[in-house]
């Protein structure tokens, strides 16, 4: 990875089209916000902790802030588009608003509508079915216009967490990006933030909502994801080049964060 890799703040928003069976569907906790929008046939579903049965039809929308988790019942096959929002992109949008980015946060909602995010969800689709033709520039472009409608309508006040300044935070987090394949270490994440191992595991957690440990497994399933899909590479190298010790840590890793299997990701390509 280049250097400017490993400068560049990632603001770039995750698109994925996801087709589940019925059955249980786990939303494990992210440091990304993320945003579903259901885009196949009626669906019923029930949520685990309430109990409450509903319809999700097409354009209906759940939003679950970084850092939450959430599992519910699905009745029927379904199929939606799957946006993955960064905090660091939330952070422009909030700036730009003239708002304080160290104070905002997103309220979770489920099965609403809400005609801007479904024109920005659906032409987000539209790109990534095509291979994002218009690059990085336009993808970024919709994701700031979809953090600004977030923050908009759908914006908390955030208490201040006090954890790591924004530089250092993103310090860590691109060493992180560029080091996946390595064995990272308390120590040597907490040397590139400049604070003790002991301190460090405390802020971090503030700043992201996550312990370290998982925020690193996390990214590391993501990273596998994306040479999955990508292809050209058999799945014992996917999960050595995205850190794992063998394949069957990264499949266990997979199915816990995604709720799905590496040879259900490849089979997806077809």
């Amino acid at each position: 990875m280049s250097e400017h890799a490993r400068r560049t703040p990632r603001i770039s928003l995750g698109v994925e089209m996801r087709v589940t069976a019925v059955g249980d569907f786990l939303h494990a906790a992210s440091a990304d916000h993320f945003i579903s929008i259901h885009s196949g046939n009626p669906v019923r579903v029930a949520c685990h902790s309430s109990r409450i049965r509903s319809l999700r039809t097409r354009g209906d929308l759940s939003l679950m802030p970084a850092g939450v988790s959430d599992t519910w019942v699905e009745d029927d096959a379904s199929t939606a588009v799957d946006l993955r929002l960064p905090h660091s992109l939330l952070r422009m949008a909030a700036e730009d608003m003239g708002l304080d980015p160290d104070r905002v946060g997103l309220e979770s909602r489920h099965h609403f509508r809400d005609e801007q995010i479904e024109h920005i969800a659906w032409a987000l689709e539209a790109e990534s079915r095509a291979d994002f033709p218009n690059g990085l520039l336009y993808r970024e472009s919709l994701g700031l216009a979809l953090a600004a409608r977030l923050l908009a309508r759908y914006r908390t006040q955030a208490e201040a967490r006090g954890g790591l300044p924004a530089s250092q935070l993103q310090r860590v987090t691109d060493y992180v990006e560029a080091h996946l394949e390595e064995d990272l270490s308390l120590a040597s994440l907490s040397r590139v933030a400049g604070v003790s191992a002991s301190h460090f595991k405390t802020l971090f957690k503030r700043s992201t909502g996550l312990p370290v440990h998982e925020y690193v497994i996390q990214r590391r399933v993501e990273r596998a994801r994306t040479l999955l899909l990508r292809g050209g590479l058999p799945t014992g190298q996917v999960a050595l080049e995205a850190g794992f010790s063998h394949q069957s840590h990264m499949s266990r890793c997979m199915r816990r964060v995604l709720g799905v299997t590496p040879g259900a990701i490849v089979r997806s390509r077809a």
